[in-house]
């Protein structure tokens, strides 16, 4: 991992497991603990972040690698990109933080938490991939890990805050 973000979470789970919506809920957890966290969203799709005809659009299309957009609140980076890059290229281009999550990265080979519903009637990732630390389910599961409810995001928040402070424990001093 990048030297800026050695401690990496994934969450994962098969597409309408609710990994956005458990995330939205435990952000707000992780920031009272006093976590500074960044998140990495995967999408297969090709992203179109900026409109035709905007000035970001524009500079784009006119041949700008890259394309800043700053406002007094926020900023936004356009790049384009020959290939996907690579997860040390992604968290590269974070500030530091104390923790990044991965949104829809599960082929990655990190600690990851899984978020598995039942009703989707798919099979759980744990059973074939050992990096799942633990699950968040809406029903108890017989799993090597631990087993979080889903329906309690302050339980789910409480394992990461927990997990993220053994590893930054047990993480050799610069």
């Amino acid at each position: 991992m990048s030297a800026n973000h050695s401690i990496v979470l994934g969450i994962c789970g098969t597409s309408g497991s609710g990994k956005t919506t458990l995330l939205e809920a435990v952000l707000p957890k992780l920031r009272e603990a006093g976590l500074v966290v960044s998140v990495i969203k995967h999408s297969h799709h090709d992203l179109q972040l900026d409109a035709p005809g905007k000035d970001s659009f524009r500079h784009r299309q006119a041949g700008a690698c890259e394309v800043m957009v700053v406002s007094p609140h926020r900023f936004g980076l356009f790049a384009e990109t020959a290939a996907e890059l690579t997860l040390d290229q992604q968290l590269s281009r974070l500030s530091p933080c104390d923790l990044v999550l991965l949104e829809g990265h599960k082929a990655q080979p990190v600690p990851k938490l899984e978020i598995y519903r039942t009703a989707l009637g798919k099979p759980p990732l744990f059973a074939s991939d050992p990096s799942i630390i633990a699950v968040a389910s809406d029903v108890a599961l017989n799993a090597p890990c631990p087993v979080l409810d889903l329906n309690h995001p302050e339980a789910v928040a409480r394992f990461i805050v927990g997990w993220l402070a053994r590893r930054k424990a047990a993480a050799p001093r610069a």
